[in-house]
């Protein structure tokens, strides 16, 4: 199954400081049933090491992980 055809939800974090696209991740995640798939995508760096903690520490599940011209593509599963 392609992964683009399971996003259940889609959240535009870009131009967003630490510790805001972390937030709204978070708040997003808490709205969400289990098996429900989120793609977020943000420019700031430092989301890659939050993101990265936040998800082992909960228990989700990152299917994916990009970087495009400064932008970062997150998608994962709650």
């Amino acid at each position: 199954m392609n992964i683009s055809e399971r996003i259940d939800i889609e959240l535009d974090a870009t131009g967003l400081h630490c510790p805001m696209p972390l937030l709204k991740l978070k708040q997003q995640l808490n709205k969400m049933t289990i098996g429900q798939v989120i793609k977020i995508k943000t420019t700031d760096g430092g989301s890659v090491k939050d993101f990265a903690t936040f998800i082992d520490q909960v228990g989700h599940e990152l299917l994916r992980q990009e970087e495009r011209s400064g932008e970062f593509v997150f998608i994962i599963k709650k």
